[in-house]
């Protein structure tokens, strides 16, 4: 599952860095595809995107969810599987994660602490 979930992952990133979608939103827009997690049966992807900076997120997945069964014809094109997995977008929230451990790393609470070690 995991081999299969990069390997969407490369076909999703290389059609956004290729141009194939046509669409204004995502043409305007760097987007990274973080993660594809794949269903046990092989049959959902979920697709983690986060456009660079976290501008317009809600627009980037709208238009990747507009567009995403061009997408999957080409992946089923590129993967060679029983079925082409149905893909769903949704943001990774991971940088957000990240933003707020590093906001509480640095707070004055932590470094007092650490000082006083």
């Amino acid at each position: 599952m995991l081999r299969i979930g990069e390997m969407v992952r490369h076909k999703l990133a290389e059609l956004l860095i290729r141009g194939e979608i046509h669409d204004d939103v995502l043409a305007s827009h760097v987007i990274s595809i973080t993660e594809v997690r794949i269903s046990n049966d092989l049959k959902l992807a979920t697709a983690y995107v986060m456009p660079l900076g976290g501008k317009d997120t809600e627009k980037v997945l709208a238009a990747l969810t507009k567009h995403k069964g061009f997408i999957r014809a080409e992946i089923a094109q590129t993967l060679d599987l029983r079925y082409a997995p149905e893909i769903r977008f949704r943001e990774d929230e991971t940088f957000e994660e990240v933003s707020r451990i590093d906001e509480l790393l640095y707070s004055e609470k932590v470094r007092r602490d650490v000082e006083k070690k």
